[in-house]
């Protein structure tokens, strides 16, 4: 399918204000579709508003202040998100956090825990279901036309994650979410909505760096990807998806491993010269 040709799409984005949400919402607005991102700061949601308007002119973005596990006001919500884009085509689950520490279960504070779980888990549910009764309301096709993207773990993917045990459950939580969503909505005989799986890979943002070593932040900088350079490749699959369910990657899997090795390889490589000279400068000293 032509991206191209698909003008004018409603986009709903939560957790946008920053990082890759902030990214998949530029590059949206420079298809040309209408967009409306979430967050949970007043101030940050409007700086990133100001922003992607003064980046891309002439673009039809809106901003609402909102913490997708806030169950009150939601006839609200969902009025200002139709009364803004008309029609929701796409829905994307962003929002999520990977708590304050990487530390073991044990020592981690409760309330850390249970914002972890909440945002990841009960966040995405919670908004899901909102898409879904927004999306219900619209006129109704024979296949998926209006889609929803949540971005869970697969088991290897929480196997190799370095991230702590509640943020590991509950995105593997959201996976589940998926899955079942799709069967429930398969069994109900709906098929205008099609439910997916997003895996952007490492992307480099605040919760990917958050409570790690400067030796480890310096391993991640130089595997993973800028928010803008996936956004620009997953934003193409998103808005060309025509199936009832998928898992869209940035990625493959067999890819990401030789682009993590290549980039390791170079790294080597070019810290070369630097240790030789050190070596060198050691033996001058003896």
């Amino acid at each position: 399918m032509d991206t191209h040709s698909l003008q004018g799409l409603g986009i709903v984005i939560t957790g946008g204000t920053r990082g890759l949400g902030y990214a998949l919402a530029r590059e949206f607005l420079l298809m040309g579709d209408r967009v409306l991102i979430t967050g949970r700061n007043q101030d940050r949601l409007d700086q990133a508003i100001e922003t992607l308007r003064a980046e891309v002119k002439s673009s039809e973005v809106y901003g609402i202040c909102r913490d997708v596990c806030n169950a009150d006001d939601l006839d609200l919500f969902r009025s200002f998100i139709v009364t803004r884009l008309g029609q929701v085509d796409r829905w994307i689950n962003n929002a999520g956090t990977a708590g304050l520490r990487k530390a073991p279960l044990w020592e981690l504070d409760a309330p850390d825990i249970l914002e972890t779980c909440n945002t990841n888990l009960f966040g995405s549910l919670l908004m899901s279901r909102t898409a879904i009764e927004i999306m219900s309301d619209q006129p109704a096709e024979d296949e998926p036309v209006y889609h929803v993207f949540s971005l869970g773990f697969s088991s290897t993917g929480a196997k190799f994650s370095r991230s702590n045990v509640p943020h590991k459950a509950s995105k593997l939580g959201v996976a589940a979410v998926s899955r079942f969503l799709e069967k429930d909505l398969r069994d109900q005989g709906v098929k205008s909505i099609g439910i997916h799986e997003l895996s952007p890979g490492l992307v480099k943002t605040d919760l990917l760096f958050c409570d790690t070593s400067a030796e480890t932040k310096e391993f991640l900088d130089c595997i993973a990807e800028t928010p803008e350079k996936v956004a620009e490749k997953l934003v193409l699959k998103i808005r060309s998806v025509e199936s009832r369910k998928s898992h869209i990657r940035y990625r493959s899997i067999p890819a990401m491993t030789v682009t993590m090795l290549g980039k390791l390889a170079v790294q080597k490589i070019r810290s070369l010269p630097e240790k030789t000279a050190a070596a060198l400068r050691g033996k001058r000293g003896s």
